[in-house]
């Protein structure tokens, strides 16, 4: 058969109809590149400023507010909590609401006068080391600019020595980071993408329709079809935290029972999210492209690859919706930090929250749909 330019045109013609009909195929072809070059132009940041910090100055002396200025006008500290005690300061690292921890000895506005060299601790959280590293370095520049008015000059001007430690990862171990992040990104990377299939699968093969003819609620038909997941992804948990503690060493300091409680509500999570998108595709190529594309954001914009404060304040926004975000700031804090119930309350209400949330749209999308 010789080649027909006349069937040519007939074939590309049919192919681009097609094209135009899959309008999910389509809009991930415009949308994932146009969500990374928006993603890593203007979200992606290595060097975060403004990190909350707390200060802890039992005398609020001419030094120490000299020191706590030249933080803040470098860019990188942004004071939160100026009058913290020691165990405030604690929680709050602890919980992760400050970065930084500054704490002033009560006598060390008398020290400096006496030309003698007292020390500053500065405390840094160290579960994400790229996070604070940038503003740890700029610390010696800091305090030679604070204290430069009010030292005397010559010989006898001595600068404070500024001691930096790194919290719950003293030598910035990047397993001690990775490792624990990785938990929350396999699970949705496989959770979400199997489940999303689940029902795609059924539509496929034309056997949703014997399953609308069973006496089932949609309520039955969402929990049969997402509860073999959850022990997929118990499975999955029980091999990551297994290999986390005996391959790559990672310290575990707080509760097994609270890290499993919580990574099992955001398993759940997972596979209601892959759920409702499986009552939007039609075929099981448009879940998985719908589930590479809510993939992507989760990744860059949870902390896990980037510092989650060294992004925009409208990608933050985008973040705190990601169960991905949640889960992080739990394992991170129940595993390095050692974090309580009270501490880690937050994550578990936000992601207690999104389970509500995207069983209900299932349900709802379910009935809409398949009815």
């Amino acid at each position: 058969m010789s080649f027909s330019p006349t069937r040519l045109r007939a074939l590309l013609r049919k192919e681009f109809i097609q094209m135009r009909r899959d309008r999910v195929t389509f809009a991930m072809m415009l949308g994932v590149p146009i969500m990374q070059l928006l993603l890593f132009g203007y979200a992606i940041n290595s060097d975060p400023r403004d990190m909350p910090t707390a200060l802890v100055a039992p005398v609020q002396d001419r030094f120490g507010r000299s020191f706590a200025a030249a933080l803040e006008n470098s860019g990188y500290y942004r004071i939160t909590h100026p009058l913290a005690t020691a165990d405030q300061a604690e929680r709050l690292m602890t919980r992760g609401e400050v970065a930084f921890v500054v704490t002033v000895p009560a006598d060390f506005g008398r020290r400096m006068e006496r030309g003698d060299r007292p020390q500053i601790l500065v405390e840094a959280d160290g579960s994400d080391p790229s996070a604070t590293s940038g503003a740890v370095a700029a610390l010696p520049g800091i305090a030679e600019s604070a204290f430069r008015r009010d030292l005397p000059a010559g010989p006898a001007r001595t600068a404070p020595e500024i001691v930096t430690h790194r919290r719950y990862n003293p030598e910035a171990v990047t397993q001690y980071n990775i490792v624990p992040g990785l938990l929350g990104v396999i699970l949705q990377m496989t959770m979400v993408m199997m489940t999303a299939m689940a029902l795609t699968r059924e539509i496929e093969r034309g056997t949703m329709e014997n399953l609308l003819a069973m006496p089932a609620t949609p309520a039955e038909i969402m929990i049969g079809k997402i509860t073999p997941f959850l022990t997929v992804g118990a499975v999955q948990v029980l091999v990551i935290l297994g290999a986390a503690w005996a391959i790559f060493d990672v310290p575990f300091a707080g509760s097994l029972g609270l890290l499993l409680a919580g990574v099992m509500v955001f398993v759940l999570a997972l596979v209601l999210l892959g759920y409702l998108i499986s009552t939007a595709a039609r075929t099981q190529m448009q879940a998985m492209q719908i589930a590479i594309f809510i993939f992507l954001p989760s990744v860059l914009l949870s902390g896990f690859m980037f510092p989650f404060r060294g992004m925009p304040g409208w990608a933050q926004a985008l973040g705190e919706v990601l169960p991905v975000t949640h889960l992080l700031r739990l394992v991170r804090g129940i595993m390095l930090k050692g974090a309580g119930w009270a501490d880690v309350a937050p994550q578990f209400a936000a992601l207690a929250a999104m389970v509500s949330v995207l069983g209900t749209l299932a349900l709802l999308r379910f009935r809409r749909t398949l009815d």
